[in-house]
C-alpha cells in the first residue's frame, strides 16, 4: 500500500495524457484474432491493458513488446487445439472480461475467465446467457481446477467453450461492454448473428466497437440502437493503427485545471475520436470553463477565477467513468448540481455513487445519494482530510484532484490502484503543480 497527501495548489503548464485503455484493449482483441501480424502504436502499457495483453497471448496470439510498438502475430484458429480448459485470469479489468470472453468461443475449447476479487462481484450471466443463445457452453469450471468462488451469482469464474454457431438473442446492457463483447465475437461465429437490445447504456463505447468493424470491413446491419445482425462466417484482417490519449485519463487533468482557476494544456488527443468521455468538456464548460483546441491533437482549459464553478444538471449516462471527478468538480460550485441517469456507476470498480458519497461527505461536502446518481450541494470550498480510495483508480484519482482545491489537502489511505488506467499519474500530476 502507498499513501499519498495531496495539498492545495495551483496548475499549469503542459501534460501529455497516456493512450486510451478503451482502444488499446479493443485493437489487441482484434489483433489476436485478425489473419496476419497486426501494429498497435502508441498503446497504453498499464495494469488492465496488460491484463488483456496476458489474455490475448495465453489464447494463442504472439506479441512482441517495443517502446511505443506492439507486434501482434494473430491466433491460427484453423490448428487443431487441445480440449484441456485453459484458465485467463483477467485481473482487475472488466473489459477484458466482456470483451475476451465471446471471442475466445472462436477457438473451440474450454476456456476459463476469473480474476481479482473485484472482477468475480461484477454481474456476468446476462452476458453468458445471451452467448449460450447464439451457441456456446457456459459452465461453472471443473472444482479440482480450485479456482477462487464468484463472489455474486453469474459472475466469473466461468468456463465458455465454443463454437458461436449464430442465431438470435436479446440482451439488456447496463454496461456497453456486454454489447461490445457480442459485436467483437459475432462476426466469427459460423451462421448470422441477431441481437436485440432492449436497454443500451454507454453508447459510445458501441460506436467505438463499431468503428472498428467499420475499419475491419465486417458486415453488419443495425436499426438504430436496439437491434444488431452480423453476417458471421468472417476474419478480422491485421492493421495498423495509432492509439490516440484517453479522454477518461485527461478528465482528471481537465477538473484539476478547473477547481483550482488554472489554465493548463493538455496534449496527445485526437478530437475526432469516438470516445464518449469528450463529452466532459461540454460539461466543464457548463459549469463555467473556457476550452480552446489548438489543432486536432491537443486544447488548453481554463477554469474559472478562483475556482468557483457554476452548478450544472449533467447527464452521464453515456459517460459514466466520469461520475467520481465530476462530483469532486461539483463540490466547487456555489449551489446544487446534479449528476443523474447514471446507475451503471454502481456496478464498477466499486459502487462509486456509494463509495463517493461517502468520500466527499467525509471531506466535509454536502451529498446526497441518489439510485441513479448524486446531487452535490456545493459551497465553492471543501475542507478536505483523510479519505480511502476503495482500490478504485478513478476514485483514487478524482481524490487526488480534490485535494488541490481543498482547504487542507487530502491523504488518499493507498494509491496503487491508480496505475491501472493511468501509469505514473502522480508523477504527471506533480510534474503540473505550480511553486
Amino acid at each position: 500500500m502507498s499513501s499519498v497527501t495531496i495539498r492545495p495548489a495551483k496548475v499549469g503548464g503542459q501534460v501529455a495524457v497516456p493512450a486510451s485503455k478503451s482502444q488499446t484493449i479493443r485493437a489487441l482483441i482484434i489483433a489476436s484474432f485478425a489473419e496476419g501480424t497486426s501494429i498497435i502504436n502508441h498503446p497504453l502499457d498499464s495494469g488492465d491493458t496488460r491484463s488483456c495483453l496476458d489474455a490475448c497471448r495465453a489464447l494463442g496470439a504472439d506479441i512482441t513488446l517495443e517502446p511505443e510498438r506492439w507486434s501482434v502475430r494473430g491466433i491460427d484458429l484453423d490448428k487443431k487445439v487441445s480440449r484441456d480448459p485453459l484458465v485467463i485470469d483477467a485481473g482487475n479489468s472488466g473489459t477484458t472480461l466482456y470483451l475476451g470472453l465471446g471471442a475466445a468461443a472462436s477457438l473451440g475449447r474450454p476456456v476459463i475467465f476469473t480474476g481479482d476479487e473485484q472482477i468475480r462481484s461484477r454481474p456476468l450471466a446476462s452476458l453468458a446467457s445471451s452467448l449460450q443463445d447464439l451457441g456456446a457452453a457456459i459452465e461453472i469450471p471443473p472444482k479440482e481446477l480450485s479456482l477462487p468462488p464468484a463472489l455474486l451469482e453469474g459472475s466469473a469464474p466461468r468456463m465458455i467453450t465454443g463454437p458461436l454457431t449464430g442465431g438470435h438473442t436479446s440482451i439488456s446492457c447496463p454496461t456497453s461492454q456486454y454489447l461490445s463483447g457480442l459485436l467483437l465475437a459475432c462476426p466469427m461465429a459460423k451462421g448470422e448473428s441477431v441481437i436485440e437490445v432492449p436497454l443500451l447504456h454507454e453508447r459510445p463505447y458501441v460506436e467505438m466497437t463499431l468503428s472498428w468493424l467499420d475499419d475491419q470491413g465486417i458486415t453488419y446491419s443495425r436499426e438504430g440502437w436496439t437491434r444488431f445482425t452480423l453476417k458471421g462466417g468472417e476474419r478480422f484482417h491485421r492493421f495498423e493503427s495509432r492509439i490516440a490519449g484517453d479522454f477518461s485519463s485527461a478528465s482528471f487533468f481537465f477538473c484539476a485545471a478547473a477547481v483550482t482557476g488554472s489554465t493548463l494544456e493538455v496534449t496527445c488527443l485526437d478530437k475526432e475520436d469516438p470516445q464518449g468521455d469528450r463529452e466532459i468538456l461540454t460539461c466543464l464548460e457548463q459549469m463555467g470553463c473556457r476550452i480552446r483546441w489548438h489543432g486536432s491533437d491537443r486544447l488548453t482549459i481554463t477554469g474559472p477565477a478562483g475556482g468557483r464553478l457554476t452548478p450544472a444538471k449533467l447527464d452521464l449516462n453515456a459517460i459514466p467513468d466520469t461520475l467520481p471527478v465530476l462530483a469532486v468538480t461539483a463540490c466547487f460550485a456555489e449551489g446544487t448540481t446534479v449528476l443523474e441517469h447514471v446507475p451503471q456507476a454502481r456496478i464498477k470498480e466499486t459502487d462509486r455513487i456509494a463509495v463517493m458519497n461517502r468520500e466527499l461527505t467525509s471531506l466535509g461536502a454536502r451529498v446526497e445519494e441518489l439510485e441513479e446518481g448524486l446531487v452535490i450541494h456545493g459551497t465553492g470550498f471543501l475542507e478536505g482530510g483523510a479519505a480511502r480510495g476503495h482500490g478504485d483508480h478513478r476514485v483514487i484519482m478524482a481524490l487526488a484532484v480534490a485535494g488541490l482545491a481543498s482547504r487542507r489537502g487530502v491523504s488518499i489511505d493507498d494509491t496503487s490502484a491508480a496505475d491501472i488506467t493511468v501509469p505514473g499519474f502522480f508523477s504527471l500530476l506533480d510534474s503540473i503543480i505550480l511553486p
